[in-house]
């Protein structure tokens, strides 16, 4: 057979590493290295406060900048980010919700100023994609900031406008991602991310601002965003049932007639929060058996992947680390035979069964929601959140169990020193805590050295739109040209719109582990509470602004059923919220959750706090990605225990905190 013909091979995939932290000009130093090694888009993290709308100098900015990305406050950032990079030759994929309008115009704002040109022209070559998939931010990831109403408003008048005036933009990118961490069967990620984009499509067709034609422009230019577990059979079947639905869908819903509108597009990440922290090298692995699952069938193809680095259970990955993964893509799109076939799964009978399973049990699904009155009504009835809160509980039980093995952490755990980690804590990317003084300094210079009039007349403006049914975006523009803040723009639509907590889905949940262990748990705080003359009651608090609540769900679904009385108020609280509680609630632990890096900051601040209130017999224990050395610190500090990754049994960690109480109260 003839070797094939560059002609015949698929063309490879958009190759991106998710990048950005401390700052925009630290972050686009790491940018133009990335490129230089052969990555061929860009894929922008920005910061917890940028992704819930605060400026660096708010308090619950605090111990939070720049530690899972880059902040961007305004339009001068903006430009350092992307500076000497020509962004109408580039291809960004920006990872933003809540405020993804008001990043998408200062990335508009910038590229009108690099081409030195207002008109229509320097809009048209910008390509790249805004995630903007708000719902499933209630569901899983947790950074939204305005109730669903007036943010799929917001996400509306985007997707409006940039059908309008950058016709090669992706404006939405529907994430299944966070949905499939969050504990989301195949079917579940599947019928839930359609249901989501149903949402969008009815409220732009509703809208009244764009006609039949138009609504088929933005199906063409919605894109999905998907995680790829290490059931890679599965995992491909799944984006085939994706394909199969997402047609049938636009076509009968909506009437749109091209095929190639109609057809599934998507990028991936591969399972950052599947990687684990105990035997970290078997990542490596993993990384690439995920990869295989939405890259081997060229029918369902992913058109960008981006690769999580080995070491992201443990901290911050470096640019070597991220290089290494950059270099995984690499190899198989250009080392191997991969690009020269057709489908290598047509005619499968197994994979047609398999996505014919998958298929039927996502419509079955989607017709429960839509029954409900759509993805938005099961956001806040809590249904579809406390679906994923209880198949996260049944996969953790499964893991505890040993149902399911996980090579290095509940099987083949005997281990050889690893030479990945001789380095200690600099086998991660730290962060220099200075980055949040400095951004909250030069943020105070900014406001000083804007015109305020004009920031105060757009700002104006902005409020008075929000209060109609006008496009948001003009508006929006016009604070990014004047120089307001993030902080000011998220602040003047919160003046507007109000802020939201969305259902935890905990009371609804179902859990359990394993049935003599958790027995016998549950005896010790009978035993414990009896002895104290009360109920034992916890507080599972998330302090920040990091909304990965799955953890401290699982903790406080698990700690329920071992017997305790569970405080649980949801995502973002500060330390004087999560002290006041305790107090007021008088729980006996105080159990926190952080995965964002900030743990040094604020996890010490509700020890100090509780001290000022009185209430210093109440222990702290605290769970995250915290490396070793950080967890002496948070000792030191009076932090009674430090739970990471690899305490994988829950109901050991509810034994543990018994344990906790019983040391405090002989205290």
């Amino acid at each position: 057979m003839p070797y094939p013909t560059d002609r015949e091979r698929d063309r490879p995939w958009v190759m991106r590493t998710y990048a950005g932290h401390s700052s925009a000009t630290a972050s686009n130093a790491l940018y133009r290295r990335n490129l230089a090694k052969g990555q061929t888009g860009l894929s922008v993290a920005f910061d917890l406060p940028t992704q819930t709308g605060y400026d660096p100098d708010h308090p619950l900015a605090k111990g939070e900048v720049g530690k899972v990305g880059v902040p961007i406050a305004h339009v001068g950032d903006m430009r350092a980010l992307f500076d000497g990079i020509p962004l109408a030759e580039a291809n960004t994929s920006m990872t933003i919700n809540a405020p993804a309008m008001w990043l998408l115009a200062l990335y508009v704002t910038v590229a009108r100023e690099q081409a030195g040109d207002d008109s229509e022209e320097a809009l048209s070559r910008l390509s790249g994609t805004t995630q903007n998939d708000i719902i499933k931010e209630y569901l899983s990831r947790g950074t939204y900031i305005f109730p669903p109403a007036p943010s799929l408003r917001l996400t509306t008048d985007m997707i409006v406008w940039t059908v309008h005036h950058l016709p090669r933009w992706n404006p939405i990118n529907i994430c299944s991602y966070h949905l499939q961490e969050a504990g989301a069967t195949p079917v579940q990620e599947v019928a839930y991310a359609l249901c989501a984009a149903m949402a969008v499509l009815d409220a732009v067709r509703d809208s009244g601002q764009i006609d039949e034609a138009g609504l088929s422009k933005v199906v063409a230019r919605i894109s999905f965003f998907v995680n790829a577990g290490l059931r890679f059979v599965e995992e491909m079947c799944k984006m085939r049932a994706f394909a199969t639905l997402w047609d049938e869908i636009t076509r009968e819903r909506y009437g749109v007639t091209d095929p190639k509108a109609r057809r599934l597009r998507y990028g991936v990440q591969v399972n950052s929060l599947g990687l684990t922290e105990a035997q970290p090298e078997n990542n490596v692995q993993r990384i690439v058996l995920e990869m295989l699952a939405v890259s081997l069938s060229r029918d369902a193809r992913a058109r960008a992947i981006q690769l999580p680095a080995w070491n992201e259970a443990l901290g911050l990955p470096r640019p070597w680390d991220q290089q290494w993964a950059l270099r995984m893509q690499q190899v198989l799109a250009y080392e191997t035979d991969l690009l020269e076939y057709e489908d290598i799964f047509a005619g499968s009978c197994v994979v047609e069964s398999k996505v014919a399973e998958i298929v039927a049990g996502a419509r079955k699904e989607i017709g429960r929601v839509q029954e409900m009155g759509g993805a938005v009504a099961a956001v806040e009835n809590g249904y579809m959140k406390s679906q994923l809160v209880s198949a996260l509980a049944g996969y953790r039980r499964g893991v505890e169990s040993g149902e399911r093995i996980v090579v290095g952490v509940n099987r083949f755990d005997t281990t050889e020193p690893s030479p990945l980690q001789a380095e200690g804590a600099k086998a991660i990317e730290t962060i220099d805590p200075a980055v949040g003084k400095r951004a909250a300094a030069a943020i105070e210079e900014w406001r000083q050295r804007r015109d305020n009039t004009a920031v105060r007349e757009a700002l104006e403006e902005l409020r008075r739109v929000a209060k109609t049914t006008e496009n948001l975006f003009g508006p929006t523009l016009a604070c990014a040209r004047a120089g307001v803040t993030t902080g000011e723009w998220a602040g003047a639509l919160r003046d507007t719109f109000g802020e939201y907590r969305a259902p935890t889905g905990v009371a609804g949940a179902s859990a359990g582990g394993r049935g003599d262990e958790l027995a016998r748990v549950r005896e010790r705080v009978r035993q414990t509470g009896e002895r104290l003359g009360e109920r034992l009651r916890i507080l599972v608090g998330k302090p920040g602004l990091d909304g990965h609540s799955n953890g401290a769900e699982q903790v406080a679904v698990r700690a329920r059923d071992a017997g305790f009385e569970v405080i649980y108020q949801g995502i973002r609280l500060t330390p004087e919220q999560i002290v006041a509680a305790a107090v007021q609630e008088g729980v006996h632990v105080v159990g926190l959750s952080v995965l964002s890096g900030s743990h040094l900051e604020i996890v010490p601040e509700v020890v100090d706090r509780l001290r000022a209130a009185g209430a210093g017999d109440i222990p702290v224990v605290v769970g995250g990605i915290i490396p070793a050395a950080d967890a002496e610190v948070l000792r030191e500090r009076g932090v009674a225990r430090v739970f990471t990754p690899k305490d994988f049994a829950l109901t050991d960690i509810m034994d543990e905190i018994v344990t906790v109480i019983s040391e405090t109260q002989r205290a």
